[in-house]
């Protein structure tokens, strides 16, 4: 009798953003695409959601990742060879995602750093405390004329009972980017329950994809036929920045 009330969009949800600035397409760097082929197949899935714009970043971890120009560039030019040979005309760029550990107090030193446009810069938490540094981080980075900006807040456990602190942190100037596998579910429930009260709270500043893989594609697949991406499309799209800070 209720099942009106219960019907899923017969076409998937349009996302409210058009730059995606949290993935991991550039091929055979990080824990992301492996390859040319399954990284522009990604962006293929991408485009297909309403993407037209790519600021691709990969990990930046001491002792996993440790990239940088040398590794990421020659990769970048690889991809850019694909996607030509496709005939796909995509603008990707690249930044990248920095675990805030030694190695990312040694390239902030040094200068080697790879922001965003406008000076805005990608920093992740380990996932299993918090930075005892993070404020003064926050406040370096700004002296330094970058802005930072805090990936994934709601996939950080320790913040889980702790949802004042997220708001202080967000006080302090640190801007928040949930992710769209985040509202999809794909990591658990509570992950997703976090996000909203994230979107809830005006804490949001910015939205990725952090795709990895075809999985991730089902999953937002899955995602955007649903009545909850409807909603959140509506509650984050006058909320973001993602099409404007980037310009």
């Amino acid at each position: 009798m209720f099942d009106f009330f219960k019907k899923k969009p017969k076409e998937p949800v349009a996302l409210c953003f058009a730059t995606d600035m949290h993935c991991h397409i550039v091929p055979g760097v990080d824990d992301g695409s492996p390859d040319v082929g399954v990284s522009a197949d990604l962006i293929e899935a991408m485009q297909r959601w309403g993407i037209k714009r790519i600021l691709a970043s990969p990990h930046v971890t001491q002792n996993t990742f440790e990239n940088d120009h040398s590794t990421i560039d020659p990769a970048m030019e690889a991809l850019r060879t694909e996607l030509k040979a496709r005939g796909n005309g995509i603008e990707v760029l690249n930044h990248a995602e920095y675990r805030i550990d030694e190695l990312l107090m040694q390239r902030l030193e040094s200068g080697d750093i790879m922001t965003l446009p406008n000076g805005f810069i990608l920093i992740e938490n380990s996932f299993m405390q918090e930075p005892w540094n993070l404020e003064t981080l926050i406040f370096d980075l700004q002296v330094k004329g970058m802005q930072p900006i805090l990936a994934h807040p709601e996939r950080y456990s320790y913040y889980y009972n702790r949802k004042d602190r997220l708001k202080e942190l967000h006080k302090t100037g640190l801007m928040f980017q949930i992710n769209l596998l985040s509202l999809a579910g794909a990591y658990g429930k509570a992950e997703r329950k976090v996000a909203e009260y994230l979107i809830k709270e005006g804490l949001v500043d910015f939205i990725g994809t952090d795709l990895h893989r075809s999985s991730h594609v089902d999953a937002i697949d899955a995602y955007l036929l649903t009545r909850e991406a409807q909603a959140d499309m509506a509650a984050l799209a006058p909320m973001l920045k993602n099409d404007r800070a980037f310009v």
